[in-house]
């Protein structure tokens, strides 16, 4: 489900450290971690009891800098009583408030007087700069590609960063009448002579797209078609083969090979299917899978040696369609249509039938000495294979040479199988066992991720991410066959990506979760023998001393690596070498943005934890500039909220978004909870929402919003909630459920029955309607009383492929029938989930701020 509405949304360049290095050892920092919410801010000393008000862009007002470790020079006895008193203070509110267990020391920015207005929230002024590295695995580890201001595709090393070498010279690709073409992008075949460019690009699905492609062979600097272009275009994926420069490609979703002795001009290409149709797909995933399966635009996997190629057949006929209706397909609302237009998708829906998938292989070889299709394709099963529409392949991966791994679960994601196919076998071996009396050990729900990496170092056997102990961590088989995890990783945390593999030195990579909002580098050994004695070894690449949230690139060798820190401080970039020594260069340090920072009004975040029966969940606060926590001003507090199955909100990524502007200009609290069901704080947080989504991660945003009740600082009648996505679906179902403590809501896009969304998602948390009819009654948006007692907003886009319009239409026809008034709704004209027509995006917030200082106001009143 989507879920992200970020409102804050290069080449590759050698850059000066000194001129973007950023030290914060002043403590120029705007997060704090605390135990407990009654010393947010301290008193922020006299000075900020009334600090002046300022109109927008008044830039001559007296602005504050709260830095609770740095105040004005004081003589020397006054700093010791200083020190004195808050020693004396914070020992009494440890004790007073234990249940706030995250602890970490605190730090406060320095702020600038600038007011933030909604223009800054779209406009890119708080957008941090990062740059990407498209390494290329066809030459020597550490090789990148780029496009140089003239369109010329270039090649660097990382040894010799300032020189680069043209590839492909972008005015000698030309099209078959002589015309110069212009590609969205390309990938370099893997013996280096030919370039796959993508050309007049049309966007489907979320990932998907179709596109015309032409290859350039860089011999002769000669291009020509892979198909004959059509308008519009009909290719929907091409690969090339890991091995020479064979390609696979999928038109009018039939699956086609070119071998290498034969790609050229004129070229016959080898048609593996010939039943691909509207409903039938061949080498790419349909909708459902897409979205909520694969993650991605494809559904073939070439083997390591180029000599077969594995690939999913999806069978939708039996899937019911979904009609979504277009009042205007232009870009100008002053377009008149007289009639709408429909576009019929197909749209499984819990208890209807899924696609029909299927796994096959095409063997080039057999191809080779038969030159029969038939003979050279085959459809692979196994014992125990559960009926194809009652199960799901969640994951394909070759592990060797010769060896295919296939995952299948069923519906509701409670049991699974993984297979293992050897070269040539059509009836593969079930090697390992999912589900709670399999893998994952317990209750809950089998995850859908696609993390199997095949260990290229000698030694048979491969890397999965698999649940030990009820936290997901980094588990070998070896060799193939075993069903026994070696583990190379475990702890009460979790490991969330394997980021790269250094097969020399017997070195994995991995992001982990430790502690939970953190996202950290590290390394494992990986046992070459004595794998029964074997103790995980691990060592971090990142300060995991400091708070930080890192994401990481390596090369396809894993020598380098572009390790990229998103947080909590202003995001940089560094461009590294695996070592004690060796590469170290500053690719961005964001330096303007931080010179632009210093000069606007900074909030406060402070992440901690609270208790929910006995939960312990993530919590995170921004409190206004110049907060006052004595009481005599108060402060409305807005809780932020997705809350959906394995997502986080709480972490420590940097941003400045529309909630900044929020706790700067209206002075409210903005609060974030991350309650149960939530990831990367293991399966025990996870579990309790299986069956029974929308009741116990309601539980936790009252329970973090009575806990914000309690402060003195906060205005109890101006406490609200808002969400998009699921967050809309949470807003909604926390107004049902009539807590008393909440004044205001506010749904975007929501679902308000599971019924109405997709099968494949929500049958993985909530079984099917056959199983669990009482949960899906339950989980829907019915009781609809208490939307009276509070000031509710809805929007959706009348497009949503994702979620339907009929989400917020049968909302809208409960509270007509129900007889309940005072809300708020506005249908945003075709528009997706993503709310991207005419404007329509920037207008649900203009629109909520609205809706805001019409119910709120500002906050930060004083108090009579």
């Amino acid at each position: 489900m989507a879920g992200q509405y970020d409102p804050l949304a290069d080449d590759i360049a050698h850059i000066d450290d000194s001129r973007d290095h950023v030290d914060h050892s002043d403590g120029s920092s705007d997060v704090s971690y605390r135990d407990n919410l009654d010393d947010l801010g301290e008193k922020q000393d006299e000075r900020f009891q009334d600090e002046p008000r300022m109109e927008q862009g008044d830039e001559d007002g007296i602005g504050y800098a709260v830095d609770s470790r740095r105040l004005r020079p004081r003589k020397k006895s006054k700093k010791i009583l200083a020190v004195l008193i808050i020693i004396v203070v914070l020992a009494g509110l440890i004790g007073t408030f234990s249940a706030w267990a995250y602890s970490a020391p605190a730090y406060f920015a320095k702020s600038g007087n600038r007011h933030m207005v909604m223009d800054h929230v779209f406009n890119g002024t708080f957008n941090a700069r990062s740059k990407y590295i498209d390494w290329v695995k066809e030459a020597q580890d550490g090789t990148f590609s780029h496009q140089d201001e003239h369109g010329n595709i270039v090649l660097s090393t990382v040894d010799s960063m300032n020189i680069s070498s043209v590839l492909v010279n972008a005015s000698l690709v030309l099209d078959s009448t002589g015309h110069r073409l212009y590609w969205n992008s390309f990938s370099l075949s893997a013996d280096m002579q030919y370039v796959l460019l993508r050309t007049d690009y049309v966007k489907q699905w979320r990932y998907s797209s179709h596109a015309n492609y032409w290859i350039h062979r860089l011999s002769d600097s000669s291009s020509f078609p892979l198909l004959t272009p059509t308008d519009p275009p009909t290719t929907a994926y091409a690969k090339w083969s890991p091995v020479s420069h064979s390609i696979a490609y999928v038109s009018n979703n039939d699956l086609y090979v070119i071998r290498a002795n034969e790609l050229g001009p004129g070229m016959k290409s080898i048609r593996v299917t010939d039943d691909g149709s509207a409903s039938v797909f061949n080498g790419v995933p349909d909708w459902v899978y897409e979205e909520e399966v694969l993650s991605g635009d494809y559904a073939l996997w070439w083997s390591p040696d180029a000599q077969s190629i594995a690939y999913l057949r999806s069978d939708e006929s039996a899937v019911h369609d979904y009609t979504i209706q277009y009042y205007n397909p232009t870009n100008d609302a002053f377009t008149v249509h007289q009639y709408l237009s429909e576009m019929d998708m197909k749209y499984p829906k819990p208890g209807t039938p899924n696609p029909l998938v299927t796994v096959h292989t095409f063997s080039l070889a057999t191809y080779q000495t038969t030159n029969s299709v038939e003979q050279a394709k085959k459809m692979l099963h196994w014992k125990g294979e559960m009926p194809v529409e009652s199960r799901i392949i969640s994951e394909v991966a070759w592990v060797a040479q010769d060896a295919l791994l296939v995952k299948e679960i069923d519906r509701a994601a409670r049991v699974g199988n993984v297979v293992l196919f050897q070269y040539g076998e059509t009836d593969g071996k079930v090697v390992r066992t999912l589900g709670a009396n399999g893998e994952e050990g317990e209750g809950g729900w089998i995850d859908h991720d696609q993390n199997v990496i095949p260990v290229a170092n000698g030694q048979s056997g491969y890397l999965d991410i698999v649940p030990k102990d009820g936290y997901n961590h980094i588990a070998l088989f070896s060799p193939l066959q075993s069903g026994e995890p070696i583990w190379l990783t475990e702890g009460e945390w979790e490991v969330t990506s394997i980021a790269g593999f250094d097969p020399l030195n017997n070195l994995v990579y991995f992001v982990a979760a430790n502690p939970s909002i953190d996202r950290h580098l590290h390394s494992a050994v990986l046992p070459t023998s004595g794998y029964g004695d074997f103790n995980p070894q691990i060592v971090a690449l990142t300060d995991t001393s400091q708070p930080g949230y890192y994401d990481v690139l390596f090369s396809p060798g894993a020598r380098y690596y572009l390790l990229s820190y998103k947080g909590p401080e202003v995001p940089w970039q560094r461009l590294m070498e695996t070592g004690e020594e060796g590469v170290n260069v500053l690719m961005e340090g964001n330096a303007e943005l931080n010179v632009t920072l210093a000069e606007f009004m900074r909030p406060i975040v402070t992440r901690t934890t609270i208790e929910s029966d006995g939960y312990e969940l993530n919590m995170q606060i921004m409190t206004p500039p110049n907060f006052d926590t004595s009481g005599r001003k108060k402060y409305p507090v807005l809780i932020r909220v997705y809350g959906g199955p394995g997502s986080q909100m709480v972490n420590n990524m940097w941003g400045r978004d529309w909630h900044t502007y929020l706790a700067c200009e209206k002075k409210y609290i903005i609060v974030l909870v991350d309650g149960r069901g939530t990831g990367f704080k293991g399966r025990k947080l996870r579990n309790p929402v299986t069956d029974d989504l929308g009741r116990w991660e309601v539980v936790d945003q009252v329970a973090g919003a009575r806990e914000m009740a309690k402060r003195v600082y906060v205005d109890r009648t101006r406490i609200g909630i808002w969400g998009w996505s699921y967050g809309g679906y949470m807003t909604c179902k926390t107004v049902e459920a009539d807590s008393g403590i909440f004044t205001l809501g506010m749904a975007v896009a929501p679902v308000t029955d599971w019924m109405y969304y997709d099968s494949i998602y929500t049958e993985r948390y909530m079984s099917t309607p056959e199983q669990n009819p009482e949960g899906y009654h339950s989980s829907a948006v019915n009781n609809m009383t208490a939307f009276g007692k509070v000031d509710f907003l809805l929007a959706h886009g009348s497009g949503d492929d994702n979620v339907h319009f009929m989400n917020s239409a049968t909302l809208l026809d409960k509270l007509t029938q129900s007889g309940i008034n005072g809300w708020r709704f506005r249908m945003f004209t075709d528009s997706n989930h993503s709310m991207d027509k005419r404007n329509g995006y920037r207008q649900v917030f203009e629109w909520m701020n609205v809706f805001l200082e019409e119910k709120w106001g500002k906050g930060g009143t004083v108090h009579h």
